[in-house]
């Protein structure tokens, strides 16, 4: 509301995000969250924030998949991995290389499912981001590409 009364699109759009987050992730309540990020997704294209809007486009993709539309969900993530590539942001891309892995494995695309983890493993070391190096050994074990 505030931010929104002062005419900051960044702001509400960054905040509902975070709204959205909460709902999706904390509560389980995808139907809550959905509106919140289709319009944090307007506000940052407004605004011009693609970090935000790669946030908000991998979250919509959780979205998608949990409700089987796994094409969609793909669209999103690869939209937000492009986003990601252009700022130059190692760790999300990584981070989101393991989506798209799991959407291969998924299609029984083990060897696309393999190829990016072995690229999300490799940015995540040379970025010093450990959490999602974790993330890319379990994605391994949970898909069985170990």
């Amino acid at each position: 509301q505030l931010y929104r009364e002062l005419g900051d699109a960044h702001g509400e759009g960054e905040s509902l995000f975070w709204v959205g987050t909460v709902h999706q992730v904390i509560r389980q309540d995808q139907a809550t969250a959905d509106p919140a990020f289709a319009r944090a997704r307007e506000l940052a294209t407004e605004a011009g924030d693609e970090l935000t809007l790669s946030y908000v486009l991998r979250h919509l993709c959780f979205g998608e998949q949990a409700a089987g539309r796994v094409d969609a969900a793909r669209e999103l993530l690869a939209e937000s991995t492009r986003l990601r590539r252009e700022l130059s942001f190692t760790p999300g891309v990584a981070a989101n290389l393991i989506g798209l892995a799991d959407l291969a494995a998924t299609d029984g695309d083990r060897d696309a499912a393999r190829e990016l983890l072995d690229e999300a493993a490799e940015l995540a070391a040379g970025s010093g981001a450990h959490g999602v190096a974790r993330w890319v050994q379990e994605a391994r074990d949970e898909l069985k590409l170990a």
